[in-house]
């Protein structure tokens, strides 16, 4: 069977935020700082379940027009919208629909093009100069202002014609220069590290106000070799125009809002950080970190910075990849021969990376571990994880309490923990100690019925985790609307109006 692509009708920023924005999914705010108010009011929507996007603008010190654009898509319908799927889809349709979207031979690698919007301004010489957007200061404590949270970073193996694009976060210095800081591991560190093993200047194109597709790819675990380009291409059914860059020769959106390129150089470090990041603590504190030295700057005119920093679990991306990584989780585990796997989730009180769960219909013994080690060391799960649960499928593993309930009934520590020892971590593990940074443990629990003993174990009362999700969808309109509810006649209008500006 041939999988349609998507439906994703939007270009770029822009054209996704007029479609929230008709979803009453979108709030404008006039007057908030970047000092302060933005970072405040972006922490308290990351934290307020179904809260809509902000577009702030009148930022004060900067011209009318010059945007930053927050909680793109944290709620399922904006998630959806930019997936190109019914903004009413439920979650394990999303995961389904999601993981056919992006099977292997989807991939549509971009079409260079020689111009776009974001040629519309370009700065080179004196006239580079970061500082002429509102880069935020997003939480108290950090180290500067930081340009690059909802933000790709375009990398190149000095080796292939691999391009990676990845979300590494992006401080600014002064005018001229911005650290980039990526994790151990990662692919573009891997790149960059290339370069300085070799002398050679690592070029880079930082790309703020992409669209919140390209951003979703850059956060997701891409296979080995595939290029977020081209896998969000096949999401979207059409290659994406990409410019080549004359200063680093690297392929860069031709419909996004800013890009600054330039090359990182071994040894050329200024202090980064710290910086408030997804664990919830400022975890990585202030070091050494390369500087890109800023050479050129495209912009839109009246340009829009999507800004997506990290907050206390869970935020905005912990949102999304709720569904999206669960996904791909569940497909890791069934790809490496794992058998009767039901489900996955990554949950975001976690990062969706410090707790997984994965539900199986137990087949033999051993069956439980099997797909908790394969869950915690997949590519998915590998990467600053802390501990995986195994539950029967009549768990239903997004449900924390029953997870919980599980793991307390039904596991007993004795016979159920394993512990997988040096495995991959980073600087920003608080758990770990600041001088022995890079591995941790993670712990595995087999919270299935005992396999020697199953038929002899006490029978749950209640319903399995689809029953109960019948029961809501039918019968959950009793637990809205107060004491008067009654049941929907017709198919329920969007949360929203459409949003007015703030006072």
């Amino acid at each position: 069977m041939v999988i349609p692509f998507a439906d994703v009708s939007y270009r770029d920023l822009r054209e996704w935020i007029h479609q929230a924005r008709g979803l009453g999914e979108v709030r404008d705010v006039r007057g908030a700082s970047w000092q302060e108010d933005i970072g405040r009011i972006t922490e308290m929507l990351h934290h307020t379940d179904d809260s809509p996007a902000v577009l702030f603008d009148d930022i004060p010190g900067y011209p009318h027009g010059y945007r930053i654009l927050a909680n793109a898509n944290a709620t399922r319908t904006r998630l959806a919208l930019t997936l190109g799927l019914p903004i009413d889809i439920e979650r394990r349709p999303l995961m389904d629909r999601f993981l056919e979207m992006t099977e292997a031979g989807r991939a549509l690698p971009p079409k260079v093009v020689k111009d776009g919007p974001i040629m519309e301004n370009v700065l080179t010489g004196d006239a580079v100069d970061v500082l002429k957007f509102p880069s935020p200061k997003w939480h108290p404590l950090d180290g500067g202002r930081y340009i690059g949270t909802g933000v790709c970073d375009i990398l190149k193996d000095p080796d292939s014609d691999w391009v990676n694009i990845g979300a590494y976060r992006v401080m600014v210095h002064d005018a001229k220069r911005v650290a980039v800081y990526i994790s151990p591991g990662k692919h573009g560190r891997q790149f960059r590290d290339k370069y300085f093993s070799r002398d050679e200047p690592c070029p880079v194109a930082v790309v703020v106000g992409e669209d919140p597709l390209l951003f979703v790819a850059s956060s997701l675990e891409i296979p080995q070799g595939v290029s977020e380009y081209a896998w969000a291409g096949g999401i979207r059914g059409e290659p994406y125009e990409v410019i080549v860059d004359p200063v680093t020769k690297l392929p860069i959106p031709a419909h996004a809002e800013i890009a600054m390129v330039g090359f990182l150089r071994k040894g050329h470090v200024l202090p980064e950080g710290p910086f408030g990041e997804w664990t919830g603590y400022y975890a990585s504190g202030e070091r050494e970190e390369p500087v890109l030295d800023v050479q050129a700057i495209y912009h839109r005119n009246d340009p829009i910075i999507l800004g997506v920093p990290p907050n206390k679990p869970p935020y905005e991306p912990h949102r999304y990849r709720e569904y999206l990584r669960s996904a791909l989780l569940l497909r890791e585990v069934k790809a490496a021969g794992v058998p009767g796997v039901v489900d996955a989730h990554c949950f975001g009180i976690g990062g969706c990376r410090l707790l997984l769960a994965v539900s199986i219909q137990q087949r033999f013994a051993g069956h439980a571990r099997q797909a908790a080690h394969v869950a915690s060391m997949c590519r998915v799960g590998a990467y600053l994880g802390r501990m995986v649960v195994v539950v029967d499928d009549d768990i239903d593993v997004t449900d924390l309490n029953d997870v919980m309930w599980a793991v307390l009934t039904r596991s007993d520590p004795e016979r159920s923990l394993d512990i997988i020892h040096r495995a991959w971590s980073g600087p920003l593990d608080p758990a770990i100690h600041p001088d022995l940074k890079g591995f941790n443990s993670r712990l595995l629990i087999d919270a299935t019925r005992p396999w020697e003993w199953r038929d002899k174990f006490p029978i749950a009362i209640g319903p399995d985790a689809e029953t109960k999700r019948e029961t809501r969808k039918k019968w959950g309109w009793i637990l809205q609307g107060g004491p008067d509810a009654e049941a929907p006649k017709s198919p329920a209008a969007p949360r929203r109006g459409v949003a007015t500006p703030a006072d």
